[in-house]
């Protein structure tokens, strides 16, 4: 039986999407699972995965080409099946009149991203023109027979190649339009806020028993093992333990994630994502410090794009702003998550330890929680474990 394919929804915030890839061609076999075609949303770039078995009968929409949430996009069917007659208007072509005016009189006027679309760039180097307002017709591509790349863009972003001045209003105001993933970011949290009770608890942990055993685990394994990986590992066994900051919210119920997959928010040029280390449960540190600096590089554009699960799947998240020199902050909770941890950098303080004056690394830490799946005592409890966790390295090393 002949299945549609439709632009699958890759959050919440997600409108449409952009075909960058196709990663199987028409008559390929394809079975539940596979990578089918790399999708661009407002915020990065996403393996679209196969929802069906059979042979792969028709694309409908090219790459290249941008379409709603739900929008027929491909057929995927058994060798007998016939395809139906498309009805995107994608794949559509529209027959010129010339006795026809409306035509001519709807036809729309051509703008800065179309243009930027005729020019040999990258579909996200051409997306982050029209974001940063960046003229593709005067950048020399530096990649592939002159393609433009995305460090191009930046490059000429930061070196003021940009028409975003034209916005600039009389006196000393502009206004500046918001990006796409600005756009998204700001439903995001706005939601967050709006529709989520948050509560939030705090405690430091004294990080400099741990910070001396990651320099000795780093030098003997020829690692790099960084303070974060330990702190993604240490908030793993911690969510088995009180498995309840791994649920969510749903109606009159609580959804418990059976994986942890942890979000950890990551910055990028154009704003902030949170793609998720998967399958943390089963992961040693080891495999966690590799799959979040490998999660790390893919978010920013080097290797494969991020799956679908990755990019949508966290079940809790870290944000960890201790590398900008940041003592303390608030994070807001990710939906659908319950919680969120936000930590600081570990600063040199001085304790009272067994009646003696000591220089330790100290480390705040903050929950934001989502107060319809947990109470404050649940809370204490959890950040108790995490600092018992993290003040004793023999249970991360061991």
């Amino acid at each position: 039986m002949i299945s549609e394919v439709t632009m699958p929804s890759m959050g919440a915030d997600m409108s449409e999407g952009t075909i960058v890839k196709w990663l199987k061609k028409e008559g390929d076999q394809v079975k539940r699972g596979d990578k089918l075609a790399e999708i661009e949303t407002d915020k990065t770039v996403v393996e679209m995965e196969c929802y069906n078995d059979g042979i792969l009968k028709k694309i409908i929409v090219q790459e290249g080409q941008a379409v709603p949430v739900g929008d027929l996009i491909a057929f995927i069917g058994d060798e007998s099946d016939e395809v139906p007659e498309a009805s995107s208007s994608q794949s559509a072509p529209i027959e010129s009149n010339a006795n026809d005016s409306s035509q001519v009189e709807n036809k729309p006027e051509p703008t800065p991203s179309q243009s930027n679309v005729k020019v040999k760039a990258s579909p996200i180097a051409k997306k982050l023109a029209t974001e940063l307002g960046v003229d593709l017709g005067a950048i020399n591509g530096t990649g592939p027979g002159g393609r433009i790349t995305r460090e191009d863009v930046e490059a000429a972003a930061k070196g003021g190649s940009s028409v975003g001045d034209s916005n600039e209003a009389s006196g000393e105001s502009k206004n500046i339009p918001l990006t796409p993933m600005r756009k998204a970011i700001a439903g995001v949290v706005s939601k967050s806020k709006s529709e989520i009770p948050h509560f939030y608890i705090s405690n430091s942990a004294n990080m400099t028993e741990v910070i001396k055993k990651r320099s000795e685990f780093n030098e003997k394994n020829n690692v790099k093992v960084s303070v974060n990986d330990i702190i993604l590992f240490a908030v793993t066994q911690a969510l088995k333990k009180f498995p309840k900051f791994n649920s969510s919210f749903n109606q009159d119920s609580l959804i418990e994630h059976k994986n942890i997959n942890i979000g950890m928010a990551i910055a990028l040029p154009v704003g902030l994502i949170v793609p998720a280390v998967l399958g943390c449960e089963e992961k040693s540190l080891m495999e966690i410090s590799n799959a979040a600096k490998d999660l790390a590089s893919r978010a920013k554009g080097s290797g494969s794009p991020l799956t679908q699960e990755e990019n949508n799947g966290a079940t809790f998240s870290v944000s960890n702003l201790g590398m900008f020199d940041i003592d303390e902050f608030v994070a807001i909770v990710v939906p659908p998550q319950s919680a969120i941890l936000s930590v600081g950098k570990a600063n040199d303080e001085v304790i009272v330890e067994d009646g003696n004056m000591v220089i330790s690394k100290i480390m705040k830490m903050t929950l934001s929680v989502d107060h319809r799946v947990n109470d404050g005592a649940e809370a204490a409890m959890f950040l108790g474990e995490l600092k018992q966790i993290l003040e004793n390295p023999d249970q991360i090393f061991g």
